[in-house]
């Protein structure tokens, strides 16, 4: 009878069986003929149990809102999914990387990890051997052998390098090299050293120069690269290759969009995946096809598509990251509490910054004239005039702290910066220690 009971009536608390409740539609009167023959107190135990049973169906029916349990799973592997395409999808980009622009002989050449972690590449630990690691502590591994490169790049430690590496005449050697969404929009937590440490994926890097890493290609004009060393570190324009206007924006975060339908300084596309075509196809050098009358950009590359099938995957693992928050100890509370009162009062703030993600982006787009970043640096066009809206969406706030400088340009180095230059055009009239506040507001988000 134990056994009896335990199978047929115990077994909805199995995690494995979550739905059976479900199943048999809360009708118990199969339990009727069991009940009968127990004894009083095991009665009382199952009319309890019933009673909890008959109750977890209704809390069920009540919330039939929710997500089924597989719809949910369905939609962590989807992440999980994205996350290995963020990281190590290349999209088939090695054409441009290694058959256009060479790179892969440059590194293997003249790139040691020195130099590889100058220009803002950043290290996963979490993947490095123990014997590697202890390698690079006690100096038996080189930092300035491009040989180590080779090695970190075949281990996929290189966030967002990834390379093709074969045993050529007994030495590794990188015959491909190709790029991830992570390159830009990752870094490391430096726990084992500066540029080293785990991912922290959604981050943008401000310590990456990609410009000067294009500019190392053999193939590339003179004027060229001047154009790409002009960037500097944690800048890059997505559309020179395109426009031919030289205009470097700040690389953004790829984390907190959840929610928000405008994920591009300027609002073009309706989704992450929108801009994950343009950039796998245009920038990176993906092969599928991107097109856009509105800005008349039409490029296809090879003969296959190694993008549109991912982009689902790719957009869900990107709206799973969430922003981070501020460090502990890293702004003044009982200022930011001030702070708070003046973004929504004195500041005006929540005219745009509206809402728990702080951005009305959803709504609406705003003009050039709105914009306190603009004119644009070195006599460059507005930047929103070279996208397919011609307007800019305002910038969500949330891991603020993460991204200096600010503004999509880049002309803000601090939030001090930033709320100065706010209350100079604006004609706001705060005072310097409104201001204070205000900023100890915004490094806390």
């Amino acid at each position: 009878m134990k056994n009896f009971i335990w199978r047929h009536l115990f077994v909805p608390l199995d995690l494995k069986n979550m739905n059976l409740l479900k199943s048999r539609r809360c009708h118990l009167t199969h339990l009727t003929f069991v009940f009968i023959k127990l004894p009083a107190l095991l009665k009382i135990i199952l009319s309890g149990f019933i009673l909890i049973s008959m109750n977890a169906c209704n809390i069920s029916k009540k919330n039939n809102n929710s997500p089924p349990i597989n719809e949910v799973m369905s939609q962590a592997s989807l992440s999980e999914q994205g996350k290995k395409i963020f990281r190590f999808d290349t999209f088939g980009d090695e054409t441009l990387w290694t058959g256009q622009l060479k790179l892969n002989e440059v590194i293997r050449s003249s790139i040691d990890p020195k130099t590889a972690l100058a220009v803002g590449l950043k290290v996963d630990s979490e993947v490095l051997p123990a014997s590697v690691i202890n390698g690079i502590q006690d100096g038996s591994i080189s930092l300035t052998n491009p040989d180590t490169t080779v090695a970190l790049i075949k281990l996929n430690s290189i966030v967002g390098i990834i390379g093709t590496v074969e045993s050529i005449e007994g030495k590794d050697t990188l015959t491909k090299v190709g790029v991830s969404c992570a390159l830009c929009h990752s870094t490391v937590d430096n726990s084992f050293a500066p540029g080293i440490g785990k991912r922290l994926d959604g981050w943008a890097n401000r310590d990456l120069n990609p410009g000067a890493i294009i500019a190392l290609s053999p193939v590339l004009t003179a004027a060229q690269k001047l154009v790409y060393n002009s960037w500097g570190k944690g800048r890059y324009d997505p559309r020179f290759n395109q426009d031919g206007i030289n205009g470097p924006q700040v690389i953004p975060p790829a984390y907190g969009l959840n929610g928000i339908n405008r994920i591009t300084s300027t609002g073009d596309g309706e989704n992450i995946a929108y801009w994950n075509r343009y950039v796998g196809v245009t920038q990176m050098g993906g092969h599928g096809t991107f097109f856009d009358s509105r800005t008349g950009v039409n490029v296809t590359n090879g003969n296959d598509d190694l993008i549109s099938s991912k982009l689902p995957a790719l957009q869900a693992y990107q709206l799973s990251l969430e922003a981070p928050p501020a460090p502990a100890n890293s702004f003044d509370t009982e200022a930011a509490l001030r702070g708070k009162s003046i973004f929504e009062g004195a500041a005006k703030c929540t005219k745009c910054h509206s809402g728990i993600l702080f951005t009305d982006a959803n709504d609406r787009l705003h003009p050039s004239s709105d914009i306190v970043s603009e004119p644009e640096p070195n006599g460059v066009p507005s930047y929103a005039s070279r996208s397919a809206t011609k307007q800019y969406r305002t910038a969500p706030l949330r891991g603020l702290w993460q991204h200096p400088p600010y503004f999509h340009n880049g002309t803000a180095l601090t939030l001090l910066d930033v709320v100065r230059t706010y209350n100079r055009k604006q004609l706001l009239g705060l005072k310097e220690k409104e201001i204070s506040d205000l900023v100890e507001y915004l490094k806390s988000l």
